[in-house]
């Protein structure tokens, strides 16, 4: 799973996924390869330092220092280039491209990439403020599938006076997707065992780890080394320039806010109004990262417990949260040696059991869902987690993944060292997982491996990010987030020299947009006027 770099997109999103695939495309030019989980349950997200360079110093003191304020010769020519908008094929959205240079530090036009862009005018009435970029997170989100959420989802203040604008960022989706397995083999890979019992086990698991990273390298050798955050939050600029606003305006979500904060780090001069949802910690290495995702994880799921365990058809029972976990403990090992079947020719191991269990965890409203599809698991039907596991890789009923996974690993790989470098690196932290979190803890260790096995080493390290002398930049944390855990929140807004934290006291991933009218009327407050919450707002 994404764990260290994470994202969800609300429900609504996917009723209109897909709207803009007709006329967005990015080109054919260079082809990413890379991709996230463990070959386990849950698909991985970021690196971190081997443990021994890092359980002593989960954080770091090392700080992103700012690019040069004047755009350099060489790049003028991407920032003078007009776009083509044209139809997408959906009623006031426009599509575009805008070549980006592979490798910033020596651009070259035969190697320029072809980035998707798309956007839908204000539609009024109010002084038009420009635009808003969007980011879902992942990283390995589609940024424009996002967009046809956000242009109608947010409120309604807002979308009349910024053009709601999207990059798919490189690497991702239309923009020089990624590859580096057949469909296939990705079935194969997110059904391996993540929790191995025996040498056998681990040897299977390490060996799907290698061959998904050789894989990426295999299909995708020219951009791997070249999809890194920061190279994201440079393209962000050149859009920002085309789109003829002065300074970026922007709403991310998860592994959004790493590439908004990092946009800030290098761009402090241009930063307008950032809205930073679900917050990461750019100080923290990854093995850290890990571990504190597992405990995301683990008090999320105690709130579902909580609340099932309340309720009649609770599939964990009725007596605590406690005995509710031991039950789910229960069911993973069962499938962890009895896999269910699913009426198709995949069935149900505890990896992608693990999986669905996680993937509602992102979101509340899923929780009737998961409760359905655990009773369904108790009559010996898996197909139900299935899906869940499914929609959480975006593996669709034909079989065809989308490239979320695969720009999941090869982001996350590249902007931090490995977590763990072997086996032996992964079995000496599983206590410490377990300890953050008794059920999922396990399979999130194993899940980290994946870097360790990649083919290039990472170009970024851990560094707080202060943005000197950026505008005003509003961080929101949910207290309860599975995903980015609210001490992430509270760490960034502290490192921002010109953060602002707003809380949000409930349970899901992400605030912004989502249904309370406390954090809307804040968030709008500041994108409308700039006006930033009283320090310590909390909603509830």
């Amino acid at each position: 799973m994404h764990r260290t770099r994470p994202f969800r997109i609300p429900a609504a999103v996917i009723a209109v996924t897909g709207l803009l695939l007709s006329a967005c495309s990015g080109g054919t030019g260079h082809q990413a390869a890379a991709s996230v989980s463990a070959p386990s349950s849950v698909p991985a997200a970021t690196a971190a330092p081997a443990p021994s360079d890092t359980a002593a110093s989960p954080t770091t003191t090392a700080t992103l220092a700012p690019l040069p304020a004047a755009i350099p010769a060489d790049l003028e020519p991407y920032y003078k280039q007009k776009l083509s908008w044209r139809s997408c094929g959906v009623p006031d959205f426009e599509c575009a491209s805008m070549k980006v240079p592979l490798d910033y530090a020596h651009p070259v036009a035969r190697d320029d990439l072809k980035l998707a862009v798309a956007r839908k005018k204000a539609s009024g009435p109010g002084k038009r403020l420009g635009s808003l970029l969007v980011n879902p997170g992942g990283p390995g989100g589609s940024a424009i599938d996002y967009l046809q959420y956000a242009a109608t989802g947010y409120p309604a203040a807002v979308t009349a006076r910024y053009d709601m604008a999207a990059v798919d960022p490189r690497g991702v989706a239309r923009s020089e997707p990624v590859k580096c397995l057949s469909d296939k083999q990705m079935d194969a890979y997110t059904a391996v065992d993540s929790t191995p019992d025996t040498t056998a086990e681990t040897e299977k698991l390490a060996a799907a780890d290698r061959t998904f990273a050789d894989g990426c390298k295999k299909m995708s050798a020219a951009l791997i080394g070249h999809v890194s955050t920061v190279d994201s939050a440079r393209d962000m600029d050149v859009l920002r320039q085309l789109l003829g606003d002065p300074k970026l305006n922007y709403v991310g979500k998860s592994y959004g806010t790493f590439l908004g904060a990092t946009y800030a780090g290098l761009f402090p001069q241009r930063v307008g109004r950032l809205v930073l949802d679900g917050a990461m910690d750019p100080s923290v290495n990854a093995l850290e990262s890990s571990r504190v995702q597992a405990g995301g994880f683990e008090v999320a799921f105690d709130a579902f417990a909580r609340d099932c365990v309340k309720r009649s058809d609770c599939p964990l029972g009725r007596t605590s949260a406690a005995d509710a976990g031991t039950r789910l403990d229960a069911l993973f090992a069962g499938l962890d040696k009895h896999p269910l079947p699913t009426g198709t020719d995949r069935p149900l191991t505890e990896a992608l059991g693990t999986t669905g269990v996680i993937a509602a965890m992102y979101d509340q409203e899923a929780w009737p869902a998961l409760r359905g599809a655990l009773i369904s698991a108790n009559k010996g039907d898996g197909a139900p987690l299935l899906q869940l596991s499914d929609s959480y890789y975006e593996r669709d009923e034909a079989g065809k993944y989308s490239n979320l996974m695969y720009a999941n690993a090869a982001v996350n790989c590249l902007d931090l060292p490995p977590a763990f470098r072997s086996p032996a690196d992964v079995k000496k932290a599983v206590a410490s997982f377990r300890a953050a979190s008794p059920h999922f803890g396990t399979a999130l260790a194993w899940s980290s491996l994946i870097c360790g096995y990649w083919t290039l080493p990472a170009t970024g390290h851990p560094e707080r990010i202060q943005a000197k002398g950026a505008a005003p930049i509003l961080v929101v944390g949910t207290t309860r987030d599975p995903a980015t855990p609210y001490t992430w929140a509270r760490s960034l807004a502290a490192q921002l020299s010109s953060g602002h934290l707003l809380t949000y006291d409930g349970d899901g991933h992400t605030a912004y947009a989502r249904g309370s009218t406390c954090i809307d009327t804040a968030v709008n407050a500041y994108l409308l006027s700039g006006t930033v919450p009283p320090p310590h707002k909390k909603c509830t």
